[in-house]
């Protein structure tokens, strides 16, 4: 017999995901702030140097279909496991990295395998597995977790000026065995059957907000059915240009940039930090796409991220440090209210039994974007001595990842789902 919490236990999961997401994505986003100290060291180029972040994403996007399809026909806590020991060793091995392809092989191959397998190809689908109402909430609040690993950028530089940069490497691995593996082996469910629960909101009539959010597919969608549909690959190619090149393209260099204008690594990495402060006020809001819709509440965050790269690009020196500010306001909070958004709406068309994978498949599109926009970051700056262009480059694609996801229209969702039905 399964003990009565005072509270619905899908809450745990979500909270669960908040520190697994802080954990295990705070260090493949703490990247900026080892990218310093790495160029100081080696005097690498720092296009091919940028280049093992965009292996990390690129290798992330493609595995994740895989753990999300292990997720949804295996036993998703041992995928996990393993994937945080993966990922734990991996982080470990990267202190004793002397070349540069040994970064590639651990950093850019080995440690996103196993963040695959532990991050959000499998708590993403997990959330509406145990929601299935508010999705738009619950999805931006077990995503807090995306925007605190920039915040953890804070704690990293503050252990890399304490013990430098090889042996903060030691200490992330550590937090991260130390925390996540007992978690997620004691106290995580993928689906709230396995503790004899229904899923939240399944039993209440529908609300007015039943236009907005997905309550349950009527089609039970395999990824084959998904990828026979224009709205998935749209879905794709928003994760691709708006995530993949348009975020990761600034977050890889935000804080050489900063240094570069003539501001300390540590006022540099508080920058870091605040982006990630205000992504988590924008994973708070995200309630605003069960109302306003998944479509007007990306578009909101977009015209946040241009704002903000405006300000990030007149930034010329260091006597107009409220620039970055404005900067890292905009950005964190454009960034924390488009993902759950789109999240949501993905889940709006094709929840069901497969949407783990479906979910892992749509991630590629960050993987394959994240690939180019860190390297291309760094290759503009190695060809031309200027962020400048790579920024304005970074607005056109977050305008088009907009644009493609009003054109997928997860508002018609119930269309979509009676039709294929």
């Amino acid at each position: 017999m399964t003990a009565r919490l005072p509270f619905f236990y899908g809450w745990v999961i979500v909270a669960i995901g908040a520190i697994g997401g802080t954990l295990v994505y705070g260090i493949r986003n703490s990247f900026s702030v080892f990218f310093p100290s790495i160029l100081n060291e080696f005097g690498w180029q720092r296009g091919s140097t940028a280049l093992m972040l965009s292996l990390n994403i690129l290798v992330y996007g493609l595995m994740a279909p895989v753990a999300g399809s292990l997720g949804d026909r295996w036993k998703p806590r041992r995928v996990m496991t393993i994937g945080i020991i993966v990922l734990g060793l991996a982080t470990i091995a990267c202190a004793f990295a002397r070349e540069l392809w040994q970064f590639y092989l651990l950093f850019g191959i080995i440690a996103p395998a196993g963040s695959a397998c532990c991050g959000a190809p499998l708590f993403a689908p997990a959330v509406p597995n145990w929601f299935a109402r508010r999705r738009g909430l619950v999805m931006g609040l077990g995503q807090i977790g995306g925007g605190l690993s920039f915040a953890y950028g804070i704690f990293v530089e503050f252990v890399i000026s304490q013990v430098g940069w090889r042996n903060a490497y030691f200490v992330l691995a550590g937090i991260l065995l130390a925390v996540l593996v007992p978690l997620y082996l004691l106290f995580f469910y993928y689906r709230p059957e396995e503790k004899g629960l229904k899923p939240y909101g399944i039993s209440e009539p529908a609300t007015d907000n039943s236009k907005a959010v997905g309550t349950g597919s009527l089609r039970d969608w395999t990824l084959l059915d998904a990828m026979k549909t224009y709205q998935l690959w749209l879905m794709v190619l928003s994760y691709f240009l708006y995530w993949g090149i348009g975020n990761y393209l600034v977050l890889a260099h935000q804080v050489k940039f900063a240094e570069d204008a003539g501001y300390s690594g540590m006022l540099a990495a508080t920058i870091f930090g605040l982006f990630g402060i205000f992504m988590i006020t924008g994973q708070l809001c995200s309630f605003l796409s069960d109302r306003l819709g998944r479509e007007k509440t990306a578009t909101l965050a977009t015209a946040l991220s241009i704002g903000a790269l405006v300000a990030l690009i007149s930034v010329r020196d260091s006597t107009q440090p409220w620039l970055l500010y404005v900067y890292a306001v905009g950005f964190g909070l454009g960034a924390g209210l488009y993902l759950p958004a789109l999240v949501a709406g993905l889940a709006d068309v094709f929840h069901g039994r497969h949407f783990g994978a479906i979910q892992g498949f749509s991630i590629t599109g960050l993987g394959l974007g994240g690939a180019i926009g860190p390297w291309l970051g760094g290759y503009i700056y190695d060809i031309s001595g200027s962020y400048i262009s790579a920024f304005i480059f970074s607005t056109v694609c977050l305008a088009l990842g907009c644009a493609v996801l009003w054109i997928a229209a997860p508002r018609h969702a119930a269309r979509l789902q009676h039709k294929s039905h």
